[in-house]
C-alpha cells in the first residue's frame, strides 16, 4: 500500500483529521465508504498513521528527507508491524537474484508462523498479500511469475534498519547482520559503505572504540521531535 501511504503523508494530517479525510473528502480515492474505511483500517495496522507512534514517527521524517526511499521504508515499517508479512521475510531474502519465487515458500513460512489457524481461503490471500508487499518495495518483479531482484539501498532505509534492530534490542555489530539490514540487499562491505553514508547524512552516529563498534540510530527520535 505504498501508493496510499504516500498520499497520507503528503496530506500530513493524522489522527481524527486524517480519519475524515479519508472517510468523507476521499483523499485515497475509493469507490465506496467501506472500501475508504478497510483501507484506513489496513493503512494503521501496517503504519499507525500517528505522529506519537515512534514507527510511524520516523518513518515520516525519513520520507520527508528522502522520498524516493518510501518503498523500502514502508517495508521495514511492516515487516515490524505485522507479524504475517515478517514470517514471509527470509523465504524472500534468501532467494537469489534472478531466481522464480515458488508461491509455497511464502506459503510454508506462514503455516509455520501460525499454525492451523487460517484456512485454506485466507492463507491464498496472505500469500497474495506478502508477495505484492515483496513487489512494491522492489524485492520482486513480474505479475503472474515473480522473479527476485535487487533493491537499491539508501541511507535514509539504512537509518531506518538500523533504529528497528535497536528498537529490537541488537548492538553494535550485531545491528549489520540482524534480518532489518538484510533487507536491503547489501554485500558485506557495502553494508559498510551504506553505514558511512547514513553517518554523514546526520542519521545515525558511529564510533569504532578498539575492537567494539557502537552504532546509534536514537537521533532520529529528535529529528523527527523537532520536524
Amino acid at each position: 500500500m505504498v501508493a496510499e501511504l504516500e498520499r497520507v503523508l503528503r496530506e500530513g494530517s493524522s489522527g481524527q483529521a486524517l480519519d475524515k479525510i479519508v472517510i468523507e473528502d476521499n483523499l485515497l480515492e475509493k469507490a465506496t465508504t467501506s472500501g475508504r474505511a478497510l483501507t484506513l483500517q489496513r493503512l494503521k495496522e501496517l503504519y499507525g498513521l500517528d505522529q506519537s507512534i515512534p514507527i510511524f514517527r520516523t518513518l515520516s521524517t525519513l520520507w520527508t528527507l528522502d522520498a524516493k526511499s518510501l518503498p523500502l521504508l514502508a517495508l521495514l515499517a511492516a515487516l515490524a508491524r505485522d507479524p504475517l508479512l515478517r514470517a514471509t521475510a527470509k523465504p524472500i531474502v534468501s532467494l537469489p537474484v534472478g531466481s522464480e519465487l515458488m508461491r509455497d515458500s511464502i506459503r510454508n513460512a506462514i503455516s509455520a508462523a501460525v499454525g492451523n489457524r487460517l484456512n485454506e481461503a485466507t492463507l491464498d490471500k496472505v500469500v497474495r498479500n506478502a508477495s505484492s508487499s515483496w513487489a512494491q518495495s522492489g524485492h520482486l518483479i513480474g505479475r503472474t511469475f515473480k522473479r527476485r531482484v535487487s533493491v537499491a539501498a539508501t541511507p535514509a532505509a539504512m537509518a531506518f534498519a538500523i533504529w528497528l534492530a535497536q528498537a529490537a534490542g541488537f548492538t553494535g555489530e550485531e545491528i549489520l547482520s540482524s534480518g532489518w539490514v538484510a533487507i536491503l540487499d547489501l554485500e558485506p562491505a557495502e553494508i559498510r559503505t551504506m553505514l558511512e553514508r547514513a553517518r554523514a547524512a546526520g542519521l545515525v552516529d558511529v564510533r569504532q572504540l578498539g575492537s567494539r563498534l557502537e552504532i546509534d540510530a536514537s537521533r532520529l527520535s529528535s529529528l523527527g521531535a523537532s520536524a
